[in-house]
């Protein structure tokens, strides 16, 4: 006859059954400490501003009655010190109340996981300037696309999956912050001009459309453009900008033609009846697109009202 077997079975014990969820907040808590402000680094080439404006103000005041309510976010660096990732609004607001440490939690993540949660987590936002919004967009996709990287050279053709991929990339950065696929795309070719130019689009003194266009200019030409538009007291409207592109397309775009671009006559409003309806957030040079929307807007109205009274 044969040996019969021996089976052994292991039971669980009741407090390790419902002890799960009860470790993993324990765990989850564990991540969330106080940190020094001298341990934490700031985010390399982080591309929000943190303003001393009058939010400013109100963020120190709440920090030094009740503390820091939202633990900021970072990571341990290969150094063994911090680098922030989200938070440093907190992190400045920290330091102005006089405080010495930040309310952090601590998460694992690689060096392209930190710049998309960076990137997300200060999209949500209220009021962002284009140029934060630019270089936020550029980062994510380079991360994006360092991500989903692939080692294979042998697999055909390579470039085509390259340009594939990123227009898979832009396409998730659209769905995920309500930019169409075209939109981000000209956020990012926003990183292309020249400083000068850029901070004209977040004053408002430069269009979005047109500055899209310019930075296809090369910086030399960017920088003739700025002198231009110093010199004749105007920025480029969108027409212009686009004339101005192509131009440069064609190997044309000397500095005579920017000049000479720059110095068109543009269509104005003297009317004060008019000219006293436009917003002052009008960038110059924009009046007459502005106009144009509000009479199509308008008559698109008057539409309506004709098909309701019939």
């Amino acid at each position: 006859m044969a040996k019969s077997r021996e089976t052994k079975i292991e039971l669980t014990a009741y407090d390790d059954i419902f002890e799960t969820d009860e470790s993993r907040a324990e765990a989850a808590l564990s991540k969330i400490r106080d940190i020094t402000l001298a341990e934490i680094d700031e985010f390399p080439d982080h591309p929000f501003k943190v303003l001393m404006d009058e939010d400013m103000e109100q963020l120190v005041d709440s920090i030094k009655r009740s503390g820091v309510m939202t633990p900021a976010t970072v990571r341990l660096k290969e150094d063994g010190r911090y680098e922030l990732i989200s938070g440093h609004r907190r992190k400045k607001a920290c330091e102005l109340a006089g405080l010495e440490t930040l309310k952090c939690e601590v998460k694992e993540l690689t060096r392209d996981e930190a710049i998309i949660v960076m990137v997300e987590s200060n999209l949500q936002r209220s009021a962002i300037l284009p140029s934060e919004k630019a270089f936020a967009y550029k980062m994510r996709l380079e991360a994006m696309k360092r991500q989903g990287e692939r080692s294979d050279l042998t697999s055909p053709p390579l470039v085509e999956k390259s340009a594939g991929k990123e227009a898979l990339s832009v396409s998730k950065i659209g769905k995920d912050t309500g930019d169409s696929h075209e939109q981000v795309r000209r956020f990012i070719r926003l990183t292309e001009l020249v400083p000068e130019i850029l901070q004209m689009v977040d004053d408002r003194q430069i269009a979005f459309r047109p500055a899209v266009e310019i930075s296809y200019l090369t910086e030399e030409q960017q920088y003739t453009l700025l002198e231009a538009m110093e010199y004749n007291d105007a920025t480029p409207s969108l027409a212009q900008a686009i004339k101005m592109k192509k131009f440069m397309q064609d190997g044309k775009l000397t500095d005579e033609v920017i000049q000479s671009i720059m110095q068109e006559e543009k269509p104005a409003f003297k009317d004060e009846r008019i000219t006293k309806l436009i917003p002052k957030s009008i960038p110059r040079g924009q009046e007459t697109d502005f106009v144009v929307k509000a009479l199509e807007f308008y008559n698109r109205h008057l539409q309506r009202q004709r098909s309701q009274e019939r």
